[in-house]
Formats: C-alpha cells, structure tokens, sequence
C-alpha cells in the first residue's frame, strides 16, 4: 500500500514520533504541497493524509488509486468530500485532539489583554523604573474578571473549557449555540440568543466553526448591539469576523481589545487593517500547538487508518 503525506512538518518540526505510519505501507512524506502539485503527489497513492493542502474534484480525477483520505485536523474544508464521497472514497478528520490547549489559549489571550504581562516584562527588561522612590509602575490599567459576563459563541467541547475556566473566575457566561445541552446550564451559566449575548457580554469568545450560517458573524450590525469597550475573543477561524469593521471598532473604542489567534487569510497580510488597528493582540495560529495535541493528532490519525484497514472506517465525515 502507498500512503502520501502532504503536508507533514506542521505537525511535526522534530519531537513528533510518526514512525508509526511505515508499518503500513511504502510512505512518502512532503513538507509542502502548494496547488498545482497536488494530484502529482498524490500520484498512485492509496491512502492520503493531509492538513492544509486542498485536494480538490479534479485532483481526485487525476488520481483514481485513491482510496482513503484522512485530515490531519478537525476542519476538513480543504477537502471537496463531496466529490470524494461519489468516488466512493471515505474522508476522515480527527474530531478532538486540542479542545483543552484550544480553550486554554482563548484564556490566555484574555488574561494578555485584562492584565498585559508581555508589555510589563518588556518594559521591565529594559531597565524601566517608576518614578522617584516608587516600586512599580503600569500602562495599562488591570481588569478584573470577577463578577463580568463572558459570551461565548459555540458551546461545544472547546467552549465548554472556556466555559469552566471563565466561571472558575467568577465570571457569568451566557452561551449561544445551535444544538443545547441543558446539563451543561447552572446559576452561573445559561443558553441565550445571539442578541442577548451581544448586548449583555464584557467578553465574547468565538468556538464556533466556519459555516455559511456563522461566516462574518462578527461585523458592523453586530458589533454595534455590543457594550462599549467589549473585548473579543477569536481563536477559531478567521472568516467568522469582518476584519475591517472589526479595526474600525477598536480605532472608534467600541470595542477595547481583540485576542486573535486566527484571520481571514494567512499568514497575514501587512496590509490587513487589523495590524493597524490598536489594542490587538496576535497569535500565528497556535492554539492547537501544543506538543501534546500534536502527538494526538498523529496518533488519532493512525487510528483512522487502522480503521479503515479493517474495514470499519471512523470519524467520517462524507
């Protein structure tokens, strides 16, 4: 059996073991694979893995070997599975692997904004001082979490950790999503619709997924039914913010701060209005980086392979 890996160093720059794989068959690892060159990859491969190359119908149709296709991820977007699913080729994604590192990294983003330990030890490594006799000094003033509202837009598995860990704050949470678990409501917890929660919320989170339903969920209508100076949480996907209206906001001061850890196209443009904008703070898109998430995520994709080998394919997604 061939088994082609697309994209393989964003998993695994050295300390991942994928050994694993070579029992399978003759393995062939990319570290790249930019379009154009996908059905070449691909070639006579039976089994494919990828994480951020696109395989579209027409590289399925130049590659009529295949017979499997696993993502190295949950989002499988980047897979046409429809046309996959009429070639009668199984598509599989690795459903959870990060939620705890994921919602851990939301918070981490918050607390940079509410508390700013980055700015302050940059500062304080340049020898910085307070004033004549005075033993600290600040930029920005802390914010308190106790007793504020965090809005959470998608309360599956990676929200519920923001969830538990906004609560273990003393934060209330009010939570929108489409499918509801009424177990997971408490006196500090509840379901609500989108509007309430744009209007009662100190701090919104997006954990949603990219959808047509969810894509641009923040722009200019929604934005404007939020408190003054909200603070927005994003470390899902890119496309489900408008990012011009967004910088806009923060220019304006309607919204305080933004923790981003995605955008719309990246890497990141230098021209994309969000660098330009204040109280913006990035990540590259690590929330999933964790190297125990990334050995899960090798691990869980063995599994989705020795499940199909034995002919009762899991976490399907097509």
């Amino acid at each position: 059996m061939k088994i082609v890996i697309l994209d393989h160093p964003r998993e695994n720059p050295g300390e991942i073991d994928w050994t694993g794989f070579d029992k399978y068959g003759e393995v062939t690892r990319y570290e790249r694979t930019f379009p154009g060159q996908v059905a070449e990859k691909i070639g006579d491969a039976d089994v494919v893995f990828l994480n951020k190359t696109v395989v579209t119908a027409e590289d399925l149709a130049r590659c009529p070997n295949v017979k499997f296709i696993s993502v190295i991820a949950t989002g499988y977007n980047t897979v046409d599975v429809k046309a996959a699913r009429e070639r009668g080729i199984p598509v599989s994604n690795v459903p959870s692997y990060g939620t705890e590192a994921i919602g851990q990294h939301a918070i981490a983003l918050l607390l940079e904004i509410t508390d700013h330990v980055g700015h302050h030890d940059a500062e304080v490594r340049k020898g910085r001082k307070g004033g004549e006799g005075d033993w600290c000094f600040w930029d920005y003033p802390g914010i308190e979490l106790e007793g504020k509202t965090m809005g959470i837009i998608g309360l599956g598995r990676i929200g519920q950790i923001t969830s538990r860990v906004a609560q273990a704050f003393g934060m209330n949470v009010l939570a929108y999503d489409q499918y509801q678990n009424k177990a997971l409501e408490n006196e500090h917890c509840r379901y609500t619709d989108l509007d309430t929660l744009l209007s009662e919320s100190d701090v919104i989170a997006l954990h949603c997924p990219l959808f047509p339903e969810t894509e641009n969920i923040i722009n200019k209508e929604t934005i404007e039914k939020m408190k003054d100076g909200v603070i927005i949480i994003n470390n899902s996907r890119g496309g489900l913010v408008v990012e011009e209206d967004l910088a806009e906001a923060l220019r304006s001061g309607k919204v305080y701060a933004a923790g981003l850890d995605a955008v719309r196209n990246e890497p990141i443009a230098m021209d994309n209005p969000l660098l330009s904008a204040p109280n913006v703070y990035f990540t590259p898109h690590i929330s999933w980086a964790a190297i125990e998430c990334r050995q899960r995520l090798v691990d869980y994709s063995l599994d989705n392979l020795r499940a199909f080998l034995d002919g009762a394919p899991t976490n399907i997604v097509n």
